[in-house]
């Protein structure tokens, strides 16, 4: 371990001594649970039981039910399935089924995303983040092809598809995949965890098109284009955060040896591949679970989002100390102008993107 990473996790350890805080949620957890929870979860009651029956009402809902869903995501079961809302193993595997209710899998993306995403962030073949369909270059290590060139323009269109993507054929895939590689392990672990993918999608789209359908005044067609239009704000939403904090101009995208050994260490490598943006907004940064220090959550995934903005002072005084890049863009629109001309020197060259 080196000097830096000795000093830095001191430092922080010392914090929470001082402030006498753990380093797992607290009651802003639990407002933020109930928030997110009402906002994906009304909405379509109201659909479903005709106190919502104007056809604006009805994509109002699907709208804010969307931003729900994206919240339950970001500040719910991103910390829970990271075992760092509480202390309690067993609140966090419970609130970690908050990702089941939108139609996802925990268990699929526990490994995606702890396993695999953390393990090997921005390294090609390793980060299933930035392995993406052949439409799509987000790494440098990508070879390109003819479509490349003109991703920055389409991508965020496909960004508003992936959540959809996500609760129908994604979670197989990426299972299927993941207990070829090992990654999944124990008899009829497989068939098991199929098993509960379906039946918890099955839940999913009985409450956001069943029920719908079934019981209130809308049709077919105007329920499913309400259900599009939650799903492309959601995947908008959910991919714009995490994608800026990583598809930038300043980041790094290593390559594993062909032993799939990634050199150096993991806090470097994190600090090399990570962004933070809109450190100053407050209601954002709540809104998006703390996401918008993602140098301070790949530094300390065990720690719980709602103490970052604390620690992230400790973060770029160390990293400045021993002379260490601490990439931070001041705003979310900074951050996605950044992202927008990755996408394209990503399309347009065929060398490793140069500094911005």
């Amino acid at each position: 371990m080196s000097d830096f990473s000795i000093a830095l996790r001191g430092r922080v350890n010392s914090y929470f001594k001082s402030t006498q805080q753990t380093k797992f949620g607290n009651r802003e957890m639990v407002i933020k649970t109930l928030v997110m929870l009402s906002i994906y979860f009304v909405p379509v009651i109201l659909v479903i039981t005709g106190v919502a029956d104007q056809t604006w009402q009805l994509f109002l809902c699907f709208i804010l039910s969307g931003f729900g869903m994206a919240g339950i995501g970001m500040g719910i079961m991103h910390d829970a399935i990271h075992g760092t809302y509480s202390s309690n193993p067993l609140i966090n595997k419970i609130l970690g089924y908050t990702l089941n209710l939108v139609g996802a899998n925990a268990t699929v993306w526990r490994i995606q995303h702890n396993v695999l995403h953390h393990s090997f962030t921005n390294i090609h073949e390793g980060d299933d983040d930035i392995n993406a369909p052949f439409f799509l270059r987000f790494s440098p290590n990508v070879k390109k092809n003819a479509l490349h060139p003109y991703q920055h323009w389409y991508t965020w269109f496909f960004y508003g598809l992936s959540t959809l993507s996500w609760v129908t054929t994604k979670d197989f895939v990426r299972l299927n995949r993941y207990y070829k590689m090992g990654l999944l392990k124990g008899k009829n672990v497989y068939r098991n965890t199929a098993l509960k993918i379906v039946a918890w999608k099955l839940v999913y789209y009985v409450f956001t098109l069943g029920f719908p359908i079934l019981f209130s005044p809308f049709g077919v067609g105007e329920i499913l284009l309400a259900f599009l239009a939650l799903h492309f704000i959601t995947g908008l939403s959910i991919s714009l955060v995490f994608q800026t904090a990583h598809i930038m101009p300043d980041m790094a995208f290593p390559q594993m040896d062909e032993d799939g050994v990634v050199e150096g260490e993991r806090m470097l490598h994190q600090l090399a591949t990570t962004s933070n943006y809109s450190e100053k907004s407050r209601i954002f940064s709540w809104m998006i679970g703390g996401l918008n220090y993602q140098v301070e959550h790949h530094l300390f995934p065990d720690i719980c989002h709602v103490h970052y903005r604390h620690i992230a002072p400790i973060v770029k005084a160390t990293a400045e100390e021993f002379n260490i890049p601490y990439y931070s863009k001041p705003t979310f629109f900074h951050a996605l102008k950044a992202h927008f001309n990755m996408l394209y020197h990503l399309g347009n060259a065929e060398m490793e993107p140069v500094k911005a």
